[in-house]
């Protein structure tokens, strides 16, 4: 574990000596910045409305969990870009068979390059956590439901991580590599739109969509089956990566 861990800071710097993660962390926050302070003014004009209906939903409800669900899509976008080069660079660079001749396994190597990304992405999802906390300075929270929403996030570009990452290692180029980790997690993230649509319920599509159980989450319900589903998630690319790159090493 030591082993990763010192791969996951290597992994975390390189990341930001390119402008890709500089890049997408300013713009990411611009437009986030931009949706949440338009949804904290609808709220206001809302306010007086609101103030009349009994149960009615809060700062919480109306500028919160929307910024979480603009924010999960968003990364949705992003995560291919920032994971499809972590092992595809090693291999088109040459140096991935220096790095699997070392005396490293190849558990050791996929876990700190995840955790290296996944670093960077967790730091993401802290500066966007600054957004509503800052509403405290002249207002209230639901807390619960606001680190509900931040467990939600973070399991959801944790889950993504690890897709860009199994596919990095099985593709010969990083943009094939960010393409087919696209390709699969829009695919879960719509699964269950088209039996919503046709008011034709699919208990297995339901299960399968990333969606829904981010969304459970957001609700604050902490529901052990949502959760499982993404620690299941997670584990599953990262054994599947495992294997894939432990097929290259050197004999």
């Amino acid at each position: 574990m030591p082993i990763a861990l010192t791969i996951a800071a290597r992994e975390f710097k390189s990341l930001f000596l390119s402008p890709l993660a500089w890049t997408v962390l300013a713009v990411l926050q611009g437009l986030l910045a931009y949706l949440f302070l338009a949804q904290v003014e609808t709220f206001f004009v809302l306010m007086p409305k609101l103030a009349t209906v009994d149960s009615a939903p809060g700062l919480t409800d109306i500028a919160v969990t929307p910024l979480y669900g603009n924010a999960g899509i968003m990364l949705l976008l992003v995560t291919p870009l920032l994971t499809m080069r972590l092992v595809c660079e090693e291999r088109r660079n040459k140096t991935l068979a220096l790095l699997l001749s070392a005396p490293v396994s190849a558990a050791d190597i996929i876990v700190g390059k995840y955790l290296g990304s996944l670093y960077l992405l967790l730091l993401m999802v802290a500066m966007l956590t600054l957004m509503p906390l800052s509403l405290l300075l002249g207002g209230t929270l639901d807390m619960g439901k606001l680190w509900a929403n931040v467990l939600a996030l973070s399991l959801l570009v944790s889950a993504f991580a690890a897709a860009g990452l199994y596919f990095s290692t099985v593709a010969s180029h990083p943009t094939v590599a960010a393409m087919a980790a696209f390709g699969l997690l829009l695919l879960l993230w719509v699964l269950d739109w088209s039996s919503t649509l046709q008011d034709q319920r699919s208990a297995l599509y339901e299960y399968l969509s990333l969606l829904r159980h981010f969304q459970n989450l957001q609700s604050g319900l902490l529901d052990t089956a949502d959760i499982g589903y993404f620690l299941v998630f997670i584990l599953l690319f990262l054994m599947l990566s495992v294997q894939s790159l432990a097929k290259e090493r050197l004999p």
